[in-house]
């Protein structure tokens, strides 16, 4: 099943079959786990949502139209589903140290303690922007989703996205100099 491209596996999906659903969770859920959790901010409330997409894919496999690649689908349907939960639970408090538990093994400790600074400073200063410009960073630069994906997974012109990638990078640069760190991409 690895071989199997996407879509191909969705067409298996539509028609009920269960290994190709394993297949596309097993290939796809980690990413589609960390956009929600950056989303959501809470463990139990994203793993809730995965089930809750996945179980949409199994549903609605035989609409897939293939406008767009299935990852950009799945983390579109994530996405108005984590909004949906947002919505419902705006004073929520957000959990913000899980990222900082993973450690490179490869690493001695005082890079590894360097990186888990940086990474800190980066995650405190990406969590000062706006919730627009956080999502856009987040699906460019973690996700690997163009600007014509992410225009596509938010619902807005490519135009708009562009715009705000410009104000959250100029933002994020601002912060990180304040901060005392060096100037680089998230």
């Amino acid at each position: 099943m690895q071989a199997i491209p996407d879509e191909a596996l969705i067409g298996r999906i539509a028609g009920g079959d269960r290994h190709a659903m394993e297949a596309l969770y097993a290939r796809h859920h980690v990413r589609v786990y960390r956009f929600v959790l950056r989303l959501v901010r809470n463990e139990a409330t994203a793993e809730d949502l995965i089930s809750e997409v996945f179980l949409d894919v199994w549903r609605q496999a035989g609409r897939f139209e293939g406008r767009s690649t299935v990852s950009t689908w799945l983390l579109a349907i994530a996405r108005f589903k984590a909004l949906s939960v947002l919505r419902r639970r705006k004073t929520e408090e957000l959990d913000q140290d899980m990222a900082a538990a993973i450690e490179d093994p490869s690493d001695d400790p005082g890079t590894a303690l360097q990186k888990k600074d940086r990474s800190a400073v980066l995650r405190g200063c990406l969590n000062a922007l706006s919730a627009e410009h956080r999502e856009i960073i987040d699906l460019v630069y973690y996700h690997e989703k163009s600007v014509q994906e992410a225009a596509e997974i938010v619902g807005i012109p490519e135009g708009t996205v562009k715009t705000r990638m410009f104000h959250a990078r100029r933002k994020l640069a601002e912060l990180m100099t304040a901060q005392g760190v060096e100037r680089g991409d998230p």
